[in-house]
């Protein structure tokens, strides 16, 4: 999640449950306590670019490190002599916070590990954008007035909003899975496995991937509030495994760097379409039209200091608001009903199978 909601949660909790005894501080320690955790951006490497991607949302995040780091930022008021009376309300007024950047990043897609050192799976919920309005604007408005007229309940009313929210986010979630397998068993095709990720600032369309005889399929899903699903037929893609590196990409695969991003990808690797040398992350999309990665690896030549490069795309992205305000709105023309977008000709065509 972006940093500014993850402060403003902080500090909503801290505030609500804490306020009480802590005063106004109870924001301030548990806004910091809830930005924190991000720190972890700061470990990279020149001569291995993987680092900072295997390291994001990495033990920072991860629930057992949480009272450690909840006890680094208490610090910085305990050890004044004036708050070493209220240590304890201090540091679990930080924990509360802290844990609550690790759970909302963990109901995003990008991967969480929570469960480190237990386990390096990367938790992604699905449930939420990293950015969205109608989870952060709330948040805010509430704290502001709660902090004015000190008022705690009135933090406590904008948390229970959005908790209710990301209930909603989830049920949607639910929705669009389930659309999801309809199109699959439409076109004859067994899911593998899945995922189907929220688009930014919204939960009413998804993006949705699932495996199929080694080929990753991509639609986007809308799944109003009050209406019925409708859909934009995608491509597919083959999914590159080490398998099919070619040899001299093999040669510079020394250091596990496919293993190591495909463990961030989650396995949705496919090879760029306009550049074979790129092997990019499926999940994410520079475009809607076609696959165009915002990041990836590349491997270098023969001499480079590095064996693989980070390619980020990130700056690249241009997100029209325009047009996310039609999907949203339900007024795109591309959206189909689940019938019409899973069966014909066209279906075959756009995603690439026709001639298989």
């Amino acid at each position: 999640m972006d940093p500014v909601s993850h402060v403003l949660l902080g500090a909503s909790l801290g505030y609500s449950v804490f306020g009480k005894t802590l005063g106004r501080t109870a924001a301030l320690a548990g806004g910091l306590a809830a930005f924190v955790p991000d720190a972890d951006v700061f470990i990279r490497s020149a001569n291995d670019p993987l680092l900072a991607v295997e390291f994001h949302r990495h033990f920072t995040h991860a629930l057992a490190f949480a009272p450690v780091g909840a006890a680094l930022v208490s610090l910085l008021w305990i050890a004044r002599k004036r708050w070493r009376p209220q240590a304890l309300p201090v540091w679990l007024c930080c924990l509360l916070a802290y844990v609550s950047h690790c759970l909302l990043d963990a109901a995003t897609s990008y991967g969480t590990q929570l469960f480190w050192p237990f386990s390096n799976h990367r938790v992604g919920w699905d449930f939420i954008s990293i950015i969205d309005p109608l989870f952060t604007v709330p948040l805010l408005v509430a704290l502001a007035l709660a902090l004015r007229f000190q008022r705690r309940a009135i933090t406590a009313a904008g948390v229970a909003f959005v908790a209710a929210y990301m209930a909603v986010g989830a049920i949607q979630h639910a929705r669009a899975v389930s659309v999801q397998k309809q199109i699959a068993q439409l076109r004859g095709h067994t899911i593998e496995r899945f995922e189907v990720m929220p688009t930014l600032g919204n939960n009413l369309v998804w993006r949705a991937l699932y495996q199929h005889g080694g080929r990753m399929f991509s639609d986007r899903i809308r799944v109003g509030w009050f209406s019925g699903p409708t859909v934009v037929v995608g491509w597919s893609l083959p999914r590159v495994t080490e398998a099919e590196l070619t040899d001299a990409e093999r040669a510079r695969n020394q250091g596990r760097s496919f293993a190591r991003f495909m463990w961030f990808s989650e396995g949705w690797v496919a090879r760029k379409p306009t550049d074979a040398t790129v092997l990019g992350d499926m999940r994410y999309s520079v475009t809607t039209e076609a696959f165009d990665p915002i990041w990836g690896i590349r491997f270098t030549t023969e001499g480079a200091p590095a064996r693989v490069e980070w390619v980020n795309r990130s700056r690249d992205r241009r997100v029209s608001f325009g047009s996310l305000w039609h999907e949203i709105s339900g007024r795109d023309a591309r959206y189909k009903q689940v019938s019409e977008a899973s069966s014909g000709e066209s279906m075959s065509v756009a995603l690439g199978i026709s001639a298989e």
